[in-house]
């Protein structure tokens, strides 16, 4: 078993605290004791909340306690010289925070990197003459890791950058990625009628019209303002942020006649 799929239990039904500890350490994690483990899980993000019931204590997940209005979201997005985070290396990383529709806060750096190769250089615009100087990877990724926090990792395609830069973030000894993720493609099909669903395609066709694509920030951006159209179309039974996920991945169905679908009029 692996935490995720040890969340994936508790998310269906909190769990005793002797329960939780016993699948622990049968997970085998760095550490022996229970309350280092415990340190690292909280560290890499892990949405871990702990309740009271009859003089029990019981864990169940921070994201279904939280409103989504009322919670952090960071948007992020990577650029990278290659497709596999095994033999390539993050080039630029952009986020921002969001909570309550307002960003609250912004990460950007450059990263050095070996190389760029051209056909990535003719995507993003991005040379080795400007990563020549940037900080390290290490240095960035402790930055970025502080940055998120406990809170919500989302992007378009999550999965590419959150296993990218878990990778990365393991490479380099530092704390992984356990955060919950949100993917803005899976929360734009269930709300939002287009014929594809590329971050790009829909910049235009929502009328978004961020000037610059293929960067970090500008694309981050991009999938928060493609978040906030989809938003628009959350039905009224999404309320906490684990429901947000649910829907996202299909796990909370709607049950209504007309469907919650943006339609871009124009």
């Amino acid at each position: 078993m692996t935490y995720q799929q040890l969340f994936e239990k508790i998310r269906q039904k909190p769990m005793s605290e002797a329960q939780f500890y016993t699948y622990v350490k049968n997970i085998g994690g760095l550490y022996a004791d229970i309350a280092s483990e415990l340190e690292l899980l909280k560290g890499s993000g892990a949405p871990l909340y702990v309740q009271k019931h009859n003089g029990e204590s019981y864990f169940s997940l921070s994201t279904q306690h939280q409103e989504w209005q009322k919670g952090n979201l960071v948007f992020v997005d990577i650029e990278t010289n290659g497709a596999k985070p095994q033999q390539c290396q993050i080039i630029e990383i952009g986020a921002l925070k969001v909570k309550g529709g307002e960003i609250i806060d912004k990460f950007e750096s450059y990263v050095y990197a070996d190389e760029v190769p051209e056909n990535i250089t003719q995507l993003t615009g991005i040379c080795q003459a400007d990563i020549a100087y940037a900080p390290s990877i290490k240095e960035v990724l402790g930055e970025f890791r502080a940055f998120l926090g406990t809170d919500v990792f989302v992007a378009h395609n999550v999965n590419f950058d959150y296993g990218f830069v878990d990778y990365h973030l393991r490479q380099c000894s530092l704390f992984g990625l356990l955060n919950p993720k949100l993917c803005t493609i899976e929360l734009a099909k269930k709300t939002i009628l287009s014929p594809r669903y590329a971050l790009g395609f829909l910049n235009e066709f929502l009328g978004i019209r961020t000037a610059v694509t293929h960067r970090a920030y500008a694309d981050a951006l991009t999938s928060f303002r493609v978040f906030e159209i989809a938003s628009m179309m959350f039905p009224p039974f999404v309320k906490s942020m684990q429901d947000l996920i649910d829907f996202s991945k299909g796990r909370l169905k709607l049950d209504y006649t007309t469907p919650f679908i943006y339609q871009n009029k124009h």
